[in-house]
């Protein structure tokens, strides 16, 4: 079946089984592999993406359910406002040791960002909270959003 959305700012249509993870779609059939695989089960948000501008999983999100959304992955997060915010900081306060959650970790962060421009500690727990990073990088990640809060612009 093709599904017709919107993806990084460009009109996109795939052909895919109804129940086609979205992450497999992006990855796969528009070869934009900075979204990573991690647990295929919503629990770690290596998969993250945002889909009209909410914090997605996209390994449990089916093709069929985002037609006519506009879906944002990490390779365009960077020319969003909040998005470019955080990859400043995540830069500055040297975020990650493997690197291999941050695409998730920086969609999730941009989405909080985006909705909530100076989160308190407590909300930065809670909307990192389904992000996980296997290196422990947690104290900077949550000291780069509060610097990205706190910054200019």
């Amino acid at each position: 079946m093709a599904v017709s959305f919107t993806i990084n700012g460009k009109s996109a249509s795939v052909d895919a089984g109804n129940d086609t993870p979205l992450l497999w779609v992006v990855r796969e059939n528009l070869k934009l592999t900075g979204t990573k695989f991690g647990c295929g089960s919503g629990l770690c948000g290596a998969c993250t993406v945002h889909v009209d501008g909410v914090a997605t999983r996209s390994c449990i999100t089916s093709v069929d359910s985002i037609g006519g959304s506009a879906i944002t992955t990490i390779e365009a997060i960077g020319a969003t406002p909040a998005g470019a915010k955080i990859q400043k900081s995540w830069l500055d306060r040297e975020v990650p040791q493997c690197g291999y959650c941050q695409s998730g970790q920086i969609m999730s962060a941009a989405a909080l960002l985006a909705s909530n421009p100076k989160p308190t500690d407590a909300a930065i727990d809670d909307a990192m909270s389904g992000n996980i990073c296997r290196c422990g990088t947690y104290l900077r990640i949550r000291e780069a959003i509060k610097q990205a809060a706190q910054s200019a612009g």
